[in-house]
């Protein structure tokens, strides 16, 4: 058994301080990497120490509450609760202009409304044209609405399957085990729905989601492997996340 297999036997006997103190110190590293990673695509107008100090917090609530009979490894655990603490202490500072975000939810409202109206992810030149704006004009768009679209998973969105009004997206793939049906419902929907919209994406959406998302990569190492600027990763990243959440909109209130 490895020393960090019998911190933890001897921290779910003992909950004592010191030794949670330890376990700590073993996965720091997840802190500095996920905060490092989130803070490489904010203004500089965001303090870096801030956002590791949140993560901490994180690291904190995770190694308290982790539960390992539920069969999750630790650091994929702990990097949900890493990043939501993370993302809460950024809602919290309300650093997105509200202008932005209203240009981000009037793209989101064309998207579903064309997806309902044409039974497929619409076109650029179909967005343009709805919203009565020119291509360049919709360019700039998508450019200024990144900071709402990189924090997609922690966007809030209806939730027609529970009592509560709204679930977060990471809260449908961060317990998956969950022993409510209706919960467990509406994770296997929105689950098929993700999956089922990324499947039609163009091929250099889906590459750009699946880097950044799955691979983890940050969008200018996402253009060096594409050989495209960080800026353009940006706005393709923007435009998949767009319609990502349109079509949930759409099927939501279908």
């Amino acid at each position: 058994m490895s020393s960090i297999d019998e911190l933890w036997k001897e921290y779910r006997k003992s909950k004592s301080k010191v030794v949670k103190d330890k376990l700590l110190v073993e996965y720091a590293h997840l802190v500095k990497y996920i905060g490092n990673r989130i803070a490489i695509n904010l203004p500089a107008s965001i303090v870096r120490d801030d956002i590791i100090s949140s993560g901490i917090i994180g690291l904190i609530k995770a190694v308290e509450t982790f539960e390992p009979e539920r069969g999750f490894k630790f650091e994929t655990y702990a990097g949900h609760k890493i990043r939501g603490a993370i993302l809460d202490e950024l809602r919290a500072l309300d650093w997105v202009p509200r202008s932005v975000r209203q240009k981000s939810k009037d793209l989101q409202k064309v998207y579903a409304k064309l997806e309902n109206e044409l039974g497929r992810i619409p076109y650029d030149d179909e967005v343009c044209e709805a919203m009565g704006i020119t291509m360049d004009e919709f360019e700039k768009m998508l450019s200024d609405v990144a900071p709402t679209t990189i924090l997609s998973l922690e966007e809030k969105m209806p939730d027609r399957s529970s009592d509560s009004k709204e679930i977060r997206l990471i809260d449908t793939i961060e317990d998956p085990g969950s022993e409510n049906p209706l919960k467990q419902f509406s994770f296997t929907e929105v689950k098929s729905i993700l999956k089922e919209t990324i499947e039609n994406l163009p091929e250099k959406e889906k590459l750009v989601i699946a880097l950044y998302h799955y691979e983890e990569l940050t969008l200018k190492e996402i253009g060096a492997v594409l050989d495209i600027s960080e800026s353009r990763v940006s706005q393709i990243h923007s435009k998949a996340i767009l319609k990502l959440r349109g079509k949930l909109i759409q099927r939501i209130n279908a």
